[in-house]
């Protein structure tokens, strides 16, 4: 059931997960255009295989739950992350934008759930290749944004900035969050402290802009910074590492940075999964969280009187040419 919050924007304590959501695509301009014309034979090849690249120790994907929501990690295709949210209570269950198939149904069989609902933050492929399947499998209720509701496959619900919606007991807020794409939106669950960015939030980095402007990109980022730092940031991607060392080359001098830059690095050696992160600790050390750094202006060549759009398209600018 879809209703309009009455207080849009408000730092909410994210529904029962512990997640994180972060972003900051390597992808290029031309794969996205490539993956945004893949053919349905192209989907359908990827859809029913496994990810040979995922390491054991993230298919363990041991599952978060908080205030009775679970959320559940499915590595999918070669970086990215589906995910699993389970409301205890009714037992309805959402996968967050559903890649594959195969590995999503095998976590769903391993754990007895069922299937009831899809939710999509945006319409790439890679995030929406399995709604049709799914929802033909196990007749699921597809949701997804109203602003890009035309490249959503099967969407039945559309959200858009404020709309509340509920999986079984546990009631999301919908933020409009264009920038990666035009109708990209982000889903919060306050009372879980879960949220789920898709590609406008990564852990230490944000997601390119293939169909917005910087301006867009930091207006939606700026809802995301006064959520409760223990918000847990349930991102599409595993780009940490790769996003860890361009943070580390526009903020050397940043302690927290530091410090997390080796725990990323031991992780990912040992094959362990960096997302989630949270809120918190994305705010000491994702660039794109801090374009009012002193020393990353002055590594990128920011003037101090610029403002913090200009400052942050110079930093997406510089990510991109990294």
């Amino acid at each position: 059931m879809v209703s309009r919050a009455r207080a849009i924007c408000i730092p909410l304590s994210i529904v029962t997960v512990r997640r994180t959501f972060l972003s900051s695509s390597r992808t290029s301009a031309s794969a996205s255009a490539s993956a945004r014309a893949t053919t349905s034979k192209g989907r359908a090849d990827v859809l029913m295989a496994s990810s040979a690249s995922t390491t054991q120790a993230e298919n363990a994907s041991p599952a978060r739950t908080h205030n009775g929501l679970t959320v559940l990690r499915v590595p999918v295709l070669n970086d990215n992350y589906s995910w699993l949210v389970h409301d205890e209570e009714t037992g309805a269950t959402a996968v967050v934008d559903p890649a594959e198939v195969d590995p999503i149904v095998q976590m769903l069989e391993a754990r007895s759930w069922k299937l009831t609902h899809v939710l999509n933050t945006h319409h790439h492929w890679d995030h929406t290749g399995g709604n049709d399947i799914l929802k033909e499998r196990f007749n699921v209720t597809v949701v997804g944004p109203k602003a890009d509701s035309e490249r959503i496959p099967g969407i039945d619900v559309e959200l858009s900035e404020g709309d509340e919606y509920s999986v079984g007991s546990s009631k999301l807020v919908c933020y409009d969050t264009p920038g990666h794409t035009k109708g990209h939106i982000t889903l919060h669950f306050p009372s879980n402290r879960a949220l789920f960015p898709g590609d406008t939030l990564f852990s230490m980095g944000c997601g390119r802009l293939f169909e917005g402007t910087p301006a867009q990109m930091w207006a939606s980022l700026r809802k995301l910074i006064p959520l409760p730092k223990d918000t847990l940031v349930y991102c599409a991607h595993e780009y940490t590492m790769s996003n860890a060392k361009f943070a580390m080359h526009v903020e050397p001098g940043n302690e927290a940075l530091q410090r997390r830059f080796k725990e990323v690095e031991e992780a990912r050696r040992a094959g362990v999964a960096t997302v989630p992160s949270d809120l918190g600790t994305e705010l000491e050390t994702n660039p794109f969280l801090r374009p009012w750094s002193e020393e990353i202006r002055q590594r990128l060549g920011i003037g101090a009187d610029a403002d913090d759009v200009e400052a942050f398209g110079a930093i997406r600018r510089a990510k991109d040419n990294f």
